[in-house]
């Protein structure tokens, strides 16, 4: 191990929070050239939203950029497009963890599923997710939830499926646990109003929460992030430092406990703002004309 990684990997919170602009800069890079786990990536650009016509063209023109970056990609959806993704991250290197989008569109969830199962079954999915905070947007009852995992699970025996949510509905939701292969869960200190200072621990006993609830299980940490711009959420403040110390901290925690976890997200993506405020355009490590922000 060069002496470069070893800096990357020692470095503690107290020690990321003290360094000015350019070394955390500089320690970004580092974690970006020794390829983070994962990636959450989501392919819309420039007035596109969900829904709206994707291309193969701009699809390989951003996995060509995280390539070098990313060992894993997290896919959303497998319709409108999106079911080109895992097809195309393959070429380019990736494992990939694909999601089947469930809400109250009953037609739209089997468009999903089957979707997902036959990309599974052709190689092209590595572990499968039956929805994504689904019973956080109370979209689906919990038997609904359990009974397409199930059919997932049956239709997929030799691969890992789960469901994706915060954190603490694998505590709240003992039966939805027990349905998943793998613990899929989503940490965010920013969206519970955390102080940049101390959301390392933060994420730290949200993860250990859902480890407790999965007990021999795998947990997989599917998306965690910091906006680098917007409007503050009590304590937690967006910007660019605080992004940079986030990113940063996570990495080294991830990466030292040999935790997997998703980093959300690839680009800044203007349609979040709908859903989310001024942060929602503001996750990405490259903005949204394709420009490594950090």
């Amino acid at each position: 191990m060069s002496y470069r990684k070893e800096k990357v990997l020692s470095l503690t919170g107290t020690e990321v929070n003290g360094l000015d602009r350019s070394a955390l800069q500089e320690q970004c890079a580092l974690h970006l050239n020794e390829k983070m786990h994962g990636i959450c990536f989501s392919p819309y650009e420039g007035e596109q939203e969900p829904g709206d016509p994707i291309s193969e063209e701009q699809i390989r023109r951003k996995l060509a950029l995280l390539a070098p970056h990313a060992k894993w990609i997290r896919v959303f959806s497998c319709t409108e497009g999106n079911d080109q993704i895992p097809i195309l991250a393959r070429e380019y290197g990736f494992k990939t963890l694909v999601g089947a989008w469930l809400g109250d569109d009953k037609e739209k969830n089997e468009e999903e599923i089957q979707r997902l199962v036959e990309l599974a079954r052709d190689g092209y999915v590595d572990i499968a997710a039956v929805g994504n905070e689904v019973m956080y947007r109370k979209e689906l009852e919990e038997a609904e939830l359990i009974d397409y995992i199930q059919r997932v699970k049956a239709a997929l025996p030799n691969l890992p499926v789960g469901y994706v949510d915060a954190y603490y509905e694998f505590t709240n939701r003992p039966l939805i646990t027990e349905a998943c292969d793998v613990i899929l869960a989503n940490c965010y200190p920013y969206w519970e109003g955390c102080h940049i200072d101390y959301s390392l621990l933060y994420m730290k006993q949200m993860y250990y929460q859902a480890k407790q609830a999965a007990g021999s299980k795998p947990v997989i940490i599917t998306e965690t992030g910091w906006p680098s711009s917007g409007e503050s959420l009590g304590a937690a403040e967006p910007g660019y430092e605080n992004a940079l110390k986030y990113f940063i901290n996570a990495q080294s925690w991830s990466q030292k406990e040999d935790i997997p976890m998703f980093y959300f997200a690839a680009f800044d993506e203007a349609w979040k703002v709908g859903a989310e405020g001024s942060v929602g355009a503001f996750w990405g490590i490259w903005d949204h004309l394709e420009r490594r922000k950090f």
